[in-house]
């Protein structure tokens, strides 16, 4: 009698637990989704070569949860480091998807990214690029990636654009540049891009002559010798950080002053690392860069959540870094909502639906077209000011009037 009243109390069991499971089946697909969070890899280079970079995205991504919370979305992170290394990047991604990641986010670095991406469309786990520029990531029909950056074309097409304003707006006299740019995936990517986009800008100065430089060099005495020859009025580079402070240091050493250093579209110029190195000497270069917005609400939002967790940094600087993972996470975070499941292709489609008008970075709605590509991305001019960087131009985001041509070397306090 006992076991068969166990037998029956167990068949109840299994009833109710049916009947359970079919109510929540037949829930709207936004309330199943809410019932667990997402599981979110971030792959970033936070050691290596590209470690001041990876670690300022990393600083976004801890703060993301609880922002996101706020707004009603629901994530669990995990890090993944892949040391500024390639290889290693795609043995990560591995890694994350064997750990269970649903959605990766990553990875900063083109090259990495494009490993990364392979895994992704292997393994069908969608991944939501936050800052990766070179045009083959959206151009190789990757069904399971989408970027909400611009690509190094885009950079150069608005930063050329905005450099026009810039000029226009300091009335000052420059005619001739030299374009510097790195030897790696997204330097030489942005080199292609401005052989291509430059002749058709119709600018007001010339390029006299692009030269490139290995960001592994243990300095750039040499090519600063080759621009300080030519005595262009404009340095356009494509840097990072440790190249950037190579090429400063390498200008002030042989007393080279050109009327601008400005970067139509690449890093290096805001780091942190840029201005601990190199102090005062690190103010007035210019760089047009897509940015976040300040009179966002949810700009306010991330800064205010970024004060107390990181107060060893400054928002102001790492807000380029911190505001794209943070809207990658945003897009993964609104499409799972929206999709009620983590199913690969469910929630790859959802991505590609994103359509998210209140968000960070200066811009329109975040949208993809068919390639993946968010091309409602916007930038601004931005000028270092007391180890600052600020926004100048366009009027009605800029905080400062932009100053040209820079000040000498000699005298910075």
């Amino acid at each position: 009698m006992q076991n068969a009243h166990c037998g029956k109390l167990t068949r109840r069991r299994v009833v109710a637990g049916a009947a359970a499971a079919t109510a929540l089946l037949g829930s709207p697909a936004v309330v199943r989704a809410e019932t667990k969070a997402l599981k979110v890899a971030l792959l970033l280079p936070q050691s290596g070569y590209f470690a001041a970079a990876g670690q300022s995205c990393y600083r976004g991504a801890v703060i993301a949860p609880k922002v996101l919370a706020d707004y009603g979305y629901h994530v669990t992170l995990s890090y993944y480091d892949f040391e500024s290394n390639v290889a290693k990047a795609r043995i990560q991604a591995e890694r994350a998807i064997g750990d269970g990641a649903q959605c990766l986010v990553g990875a900063f670095e083109s090259g990495a990214t494009l490993a990364i991406a392979q895994v992704c469309e292997q393994r069908k786990v969608p991944l939501v690029v936050n800052i990766a520029a070179a045009p083959p990531i959206t151009e190789q029909g990757y069904k399971y990636l989408v970027r909400n950056f611009d690509t190094g074309g885009q950079l150069l097409t608005n930063g050329l654009r905005l450099i026009k304003d810039l000029i226009a707006a300091t009335k000052v006299d420059l005619t001739t540049a030299v374009f510097l740019h790195a030897n790696d995936t997204f330097g030489m990517s942005m080199r292609h891009a401005m052989d291509k986009l430059f002749p058709v800008s119709h600018m007001p100065f010339k390029i006299a002559e692009s030269i490139s430089f290995d960001p592994q060099a243990q300095d750039l005495s040499v090519e600063v010798t080759k621009v300080r020859a030519l005595n262009p009025d404009i340095v356009l580079v494509i840097t990072h950080a440790a190249d950037a402070i190579k090429l400063i240091r390498g200008m002030v050493m042989q007393r080279f002053e050109p009327k601008a250093i400005i970067s139509p579209g690449s890093p290096g110029l805001y780091d942190e690392e840029f201005f601990d190195a190199l102090g005062p000497l690190a103010d007035f270069s210019i760089y047009t860069l897509p940015w976040a917005n300040p009179k966002a609400q949810m700009t306010q939002a991330l800064e205010a959540a970024f004060k107390p967790a990181h107060p060893k940094y400054r928002f102001a600087v790492d807000s380029f870094n911190v505001g794209f993972t943070f809207e990658a996470l945003l897009i993964a975070a609104d499409s799972f909502k929206r999709a009620g499941t983590a199913n690969g292709s469910q929630l790859m489609a959802a991505i590609r639906a994103t359509d998210i008008a209140d968000h960070v970075m200066i811009g329109g709605p975040i949208k993809f077209d068919d390639k993946g590509q968010n091309n409602n991305i916007r930038s601004a001019v931005v000028q270092n000011r007391n180890r600052t960087p600020v926004v100048v131009l366009p009027p009605n985001v800029a905080t400062m009037t932009p100053v040209l041509p820079m000040p000498p070397w000699h005298g910075r306090t």
